[in-house]
């Protein structure tokens, strides 16, 4: 056998592969503007022989440093990614007109029209549960009775049974009152009687435990869970059609077979014409879009925005919100199962006191994403 041959034949085969693993792929994506990228910042590194070859080096770090021969070299840090939180779902950035979607039937002229951009973040696909929340309460009674005192806990976090009697007059709240809360018949109806401060701790409470896990598995932290801002709130609600007067998108309050979309009150005294006489469970309905339930109905929601008549002049037009620490008065949005439908539109916005509690307002919660969202 000639080995000279085969050696010959061998080393052609190698550099065929060579000029093969080298030369620009075409599937890559190109810029959208068809420029190509001059910078090197986030390539990744060759060794000196480069390309194909570069495993063969005994050069350069195997994770990229900061610095190196003097000159910074830092670019991503590796092990980075952002996962969907547990039940919730990603909202991808965009552009609307925020505000009114109709007629403003309190004449209050305090909510004009205006475009606004909001960037991606993730949002509880329901609101939060009494099931949920009791994990909250839980764990304040088992580890923070000394930091906090059981009297504040209770006080403060622990939701107001009472709000069924309370908001009522002549109204036989007494089984709600009892049973609400603390019975598992009702573990997935949204959580009420919690005030705009006890939804924020709630929130700073699950981030600390999230956070705490991540850091114990060597894993970066995740963005703070927060109540959504006002602008959020609303654009998630339209589900992507930036124009929807209601998140099911047509200006209508029933299906094609005359089924009501969400849980309100349809007419004077007949609450259960939509299947629930009170409160819904959580996901209940059918979600809009972007896989959001009961973003009308059911049970209002606070968001972070301290109120203000004139909201329009004091936001900025990119993420706005109002987070005036001196006003106590909060927003809330989307309606409740005792309201009639023009408070379930997307633009409607009313408030209520940051320290108050009611039967009809719960929460749900967001995270921002960091970055440019991936396209679907």
């Amino acid at each position: 056998m000639n080995f000279r041959i085969f050696e010959i034949k061998f080393l052609s085969v190698i550099l065929l592969l060579a000029v093969l693993f080298t030369m620009p792929s075409c599937s890559k994506k190109a810029p959208s503007n068809g420029k190509s990228l001059s910078s090197e910042k986030g390539k990744e590194k060759k060794g000196p022989l480069g390309g194909f070859f570069s495993f063969l080096s005994k050069k350069g770090p195997k994770d990229d440093p900061g610095l190196m021969s003097g000159e910074i070299i830092a670019t991503t840090r590796k092990g980075w990614s952002q996962p969907t939180p547990f039940g919730m779902v990603l909202v991808p950035g965009g552009s609307f007109i925020m505000g009114q979607a109709d007629e403003d039937v309190t004449a209050s002229v305090a909510n004009f029209n205006r475009r606004v951009t909001v960037v991606p973040f993730f949002m509880d696909d329901t609101e939060i549960t009494n099931n949920e929340y009791r994990q909250f309460t839980n764990s304040l009674l088992r580890d923070s009775v000394s930091v906090l005192g059981e009297e504040r806990i209770m006080s403060d976090y622990y939701p107001d049974t009472t709000v069924w009697k309370k908001d009522f007059s002549y109204h036989n709240g007494d089984p709600l009152t009892e049973n609400y809360f603390a019975s598992p018949a009702f573990d997935m109806y949204p959580v009420v009687g919690v005030s705009w401060k006890a939804a924020k701790y709630f929130a700073l409470w699950r981030t600390k435990i999230l956070n705490d896990y991540r850091s114990k598995e060597g894993k970066y932290a995740m963005p703070s869970i927060q109540l959504p801002t006002e602008s959020e709130w609303e654009w998630a609600a339209k589900g992507g059609k930036a124009a929807a007067k209601y998140p099911w998108g047509n200006p209508y309050l029933t299906n094609s077979k005359g089924c009501l979309l969400a849980n309100f009150k349809p007419r004077r005294g007949n609450f259960d014409a939509d299947g629930y006489a009170y409160t819904a469970p959580a996901n209940a309905y059918t979600p809009n879009d972007y896989g959001l339930y009961n973003m009308a109905g059911n049970v209002a929601e606070w968001v972070q925005d301290s109120y203000s008549e004139n909201s329009t002049v004091l936001n900025w037009d990119s993420n706005p919100v109002n987070l005036d620490a001196k006003e106590p008065r909060k927003v809330v949005k989307g309606g409740s199962w005792k309201d009639f439908a023009y408070y379930l539109e997307t633009g409607s916005r009313v408030h209520e006191m940051e320290s108050q509690k009611r039967s009809y307002i719960g929460f749900r919660c967001s995270m921002r994403y960091l970055g440019k969202a991936p396209n679907k």
